[in-house]
């Protein structure tokens, strides 16, 4: 065990690694900010598969006819055969129906376009509700933890977990992914991979702890390394299996669920790495305080 990679006695490394990583993400949205979806937005969304070769220009001649002329054209599909189409506005029922038979006139191989409206109201309230969601999970596993092993182990937890979160939203910002419900259900799920990865090492530190005489430092380094590297199959094993689950849902999934997908992709990653290298560290330097 003591000829292994030294994981605990490099958590300064880890440290700066992580803190460089926060500084950036926060950076780039302020820089960015979110690319925010018609569920958080209000406005509307108009997404139609208008076929291979489509272009730009001759979407927004068709919301110019209709006198909508701030419309933001995108495109999705595997091969970007749709046309996603953001409104500042909310659409009357008239309105909606020009624009589907403007559409029709225009290109005459699309289908009907699906229409989603979202008024300022609805908007502000499911944001809201996203952020309840998100504090409410964060309350309840810093709760379970305590109760299950101790404060500490309970806090660096969370701290580990909001840096995964903080990584999924940084790099939405900078590649301007849009977020909307699906990306809030995709963090609630992040948030449960990484925290049961992390019960399960810190549960493995517990046990350790109930037959290791600790003194000093270095037999808390100790502990602890040993403690990762029982579960470090575990843990790589885990993470290989979430990868090629959610790159399937990524590369064959619909358009409907690729933001999902991707959230996933990185978040389990960056989550399984961060309970190695991050949680358990804190959880060390914490502990080593009450030590000196």
């Amino acid at each position: 065990m003591e000829n292994r990679f030294d994981i605990a006695g490099r958590r300064k490394l880890w440290f700066i690694i992580s803190v460089t990583i926060l500084i950036l993400g926060i950076l780039t949205m302020f820089w960015k900010g979110l690319n925010l979806g018609t569920d958080f937005t209000p406005g509307s969304r108009v997404q139609v598969n208008l076929g291979a070769g489509w272009k730009s220009a001759d979407v927004q001649s068709v919301f110019n006819s209709v006198n909508l002329t701030n419309a933001d054209i995108t495109s999705a599909g595997t091969f970007n055969e749709q046309a996603v189409i953001r409104l500042g506005t909310t659409l009357t029922t008239d309105q909606e129906k020009q624009i589907k038979d403007a559409l029709k006139s225009k290109f005459a191989g699309s289908q009907d376009p699906q229409i989603d409206t979202v008024s300022p109201m609805v908007a502000q309230e499911q944001s809201k509700t996203a952020i309840i969601a998100v504090l409410i999970a964060s309350v309840g596993i810093i709760l379970y933890m305590s109760i299950r092993f101790e404060y500490r182990f309970a806090v660096s937890g969370v701290l580990s977990l909001l840096q995964v979160v903080l990584i999924v939203i940084s790099l939405f910002a900078l590649f301007r992914v849009e977020v909307n419900l699906t990306f809030v259900a995709a963090l609630l799920t992040i948030v449960g991979y990484c925290i049961h990865d992390t019960i399960v090492i810190f549960d493995r530190i517990r046990e350790n702890l109930k037959f290791t005489k600790v003194k000093t430092v270095a037999d808390l380094e100790k502990l602890v390394n040993t403690s990762l590297w029982q579960t470090m199959r575990r843990s790589i094993y885990t993470i290989i299996t979430v990868v090629i689950a959610a790159g399937m849902i990524f590369l064959i999934g619909g358009p409907s669920i690729h933001n999902f997908a991707l959230a996933l992709l990185i978040g389990l990653v960056a989550g399984g790495l961060s309970s190695i290298f991050i949680a358990s560290q804190l959880w060390l330097s914490w502990r080593a305080r009450s030590l000196k």
